[in-house]
C-alpha cells in the first residue's frame, strides 16, 4: 500500500512539474519572446524599389500566359511551352540581376538578400532544366532543388512575404 502511495506522489508530482513548464513555454511564447521574423529586413527603400522592379517581372509573365493544355497544342507544344518559359525565366533573371545592383544597407540585410538571391538562381536554372527536358520531348512535372527539406520556391516566397514584397514570391506557372 505504502509503496503505490508513494508512487501517486511520484506521477502527480511529475504531471505538475510537466505542466508548469507547458503553461512557461506558452506565457513566455506568447508575451516576451520576439514576434519580428527571421527574414524581416530593416531597409525599407531597398523594399520599395525591389517591389517595383519585381512587379515589371511581374507584369511580362503574367502576358506570356497560354492556358492551351499541351496535348491540344499540335506537335510542336512542348517546343511552344519551352520557348514561354524561357522567356518568362529571362524577365524573372532580369529582375534577380537587377536587385543584385541594388544596395542594401542595414545589416541583416547585407547578411540574408545575397542568400535569398542566390536560391533565386538555383530557382532558375531549375526552370532552365526544365526547358531543356521539354526541347528534348521530356514532358514530367516540374521539379525543384529541395533545400533544409522545403522546395526552394518557398523559401523565397518566405522571404518575400516576410519584407513585403508580394511581386517578388517566385512563379507558380510551372506549378501542377
Amino acid at each position: 500500500m505504502k509503496e503505490s502511495t508513494h508512487m501517486h506522489r511520484i506521477y502527480k508530482f511529475l504531471i505538475i512539474v510537466s505542466c508548469s513548464l507547458i503553461a512557461a513555454m506558452w506565457v513566455y511564447g506568447l508575451f516576451f519572446a520576439s514576434k519580428e521574423s527571421i527574414n524581416k529586413i530593416g531597409d525599407e527603400a531597398w523594399k520599395v524599389k525591389s517591389e517595383k522592379i519585381c512587379a515589371v517581372s511581374e507584369r511580362e509573365r503574367l502576358a506570356l500566359i497560354d492556358l492551351r493544355k499541351v496535348k491540344d497544342s499540335g506537335e510542336n507544344a512542348l517546343a511552344e511551352r519551352s520557348q514561354i518559359i524561357d522567356k518568362a525565366t529571362d524577365s524573372l533573371e532580369r529582375a534577380v540581376n537587377a536587385l543584385t545592383a541594388l544596395t542594401v544597407t542595414d545589416a541583416k540585410g547585407q547578411a540574408l538578400v545575397p542568400l535569398w538571391l542566390a536560391d533565386y538562381r538555383t530557382h532558375i536554372s531549375d526552370r532552365r532544366s526544365y526547358t531543356d527536358d521539354l526541347r528534348n520531348g521530356v514532358n514530367e512535372p516540374f521539379s525543384e532543388t529541395v533545400t533544409e527539406g522545403l522546395p526552394i520556391s518557398e523559401k523565397i516566397a518566405t522571404f518575400a512575404a516576410d519584407n513585403a514584397i508580394p511581386s517578388c514570391a517566385p512563379p507558380i506557372d510551372l506549378s501542377v
